[in-house]
């Protein structure tokens, strides 16, 4: 049955492998909790709300975070769904289950000064893979695409002003990218040729093999150590101030929506308060006494 629901995960709902291992592992602990044989639809079909709440009571007992807690709920939640189109049930006992609230983070973001050329050229080693771990920081920060769309970013995605970018249930967009960064990505492929990589893959390990999150993750970890204190310093976070620093450049949040990839304006509007630094400035220069704050 799990089966199944992996592949209506996969194939209808062009979820990402990463997203339905996550959506199974919490079905299949509910299911050990609740005692229940995966491949029985009788055992799924009797599960009672009160049970449901049993489980989100015993999450929260263990510490897990909010967060978590609410991640699980909306996989069973699914499940359920699923399984009530198809006629193997007549209830979704997690329908009613509310999880924990969870505070709101905004979004941390890498200051200008930290983030300035001068800064950033001087931190990567005059060599291939050095050129390489340049690229790959310039391309994060000056596309804001997700780690995952930077892995896969194919030889074919790319064009003289702009790269095709697959996105979050295989949803496509087209990022622009400057006549600069079009040049050092030409570059890198002709790099990759002559170092025998074969693969259609732009970016490489160095051992010339297609990349994986935790390759990316210590190299921009490491490079981002050397500019910021912040304690988060992952790939996600070169998102994060890609974004910010073009709201307080003043494009709108509608542009920046569609360039981030976001389903609705909600995900983007996380930014909007990192943008107060705009709107003061522009208050400041517009109001007749604004120079006095």
């Amino acid at each position: 049955m799990l089966k199944n629901f992996e592949q209506y995960l996969i194939k209808e709902k062009r979820y990402s492998e990463h997203t339905c291992l996550a959506y199974i592992k919490d079905i299949e602990q509910f299911s050990e909790f609740a005692g229940i044989d995966n491949q029985s639809t009788n055992e799924w079909a009797e599960v009672s709300q009160s049970l449901a709440r049993s489980w989100v009571v015993s999450l929260l007992k263990s510490k897990i975070s909010a967060k978590s807690v609410n991640r699980k709920l909306s996989s069973n939640r699914t499940f359920y769904k699923y399984l009530m189109t198809r006629g193997l049930v007549v209830s979704n006992p997690f329908s009613s289950v509310h999880g924990p609230k969870v505070a709101k983070r905004l979004p941390e973001f890498i200051q200008k000064n930290e983030i300035a050329i001068e800064k950033i050229d001087s931190l990567f080693v005059d060599n291939d893979f050095g050129f390489r771990d340049r690229i790959m920081f310039e391309i994060l920060y000056q596309t804001g695409i997700r780690l995952s769309e930077l892995i896969n970013l194919k030889e074919s995605d790319l064009s003289a002003n702009s790269i095709r970018v697959i996105g979050k249930r295989n949803k496509e967009r087209i990022v622009a990218i400057s006549n600069e960064l079009y040049s050092d990505l030409m570059q890198l492929i002709g790099l990759k040729d002559a170092l025998g990589n074969e693969h259609d893959f732009i970016f490489f390990t160095d051992s010339l093999k297609k990349l994986y999150p935790k390759f990316v993750y210590r190299k921009i970890n490491n490079y981002l150590s050397q500019v910021t204190g912040m304690n988060q310093k992952s790939p996600h976070i070169m998102r994060h101030t890609f974004a910010t620093h073009l709201l307080n450049e003043g494009v709108s949040i509608e542009i920046l929506k569609e360039i981030l990839g976001h389903a609705n304006l909600a995900a983007t509007q996380v930014y909007t308060h990192n943008s107060f630094e705009q709107i003061n400035s522009i208050y400041k220069s517009a109001h007749p006494r604004g120079h006095k704050i």
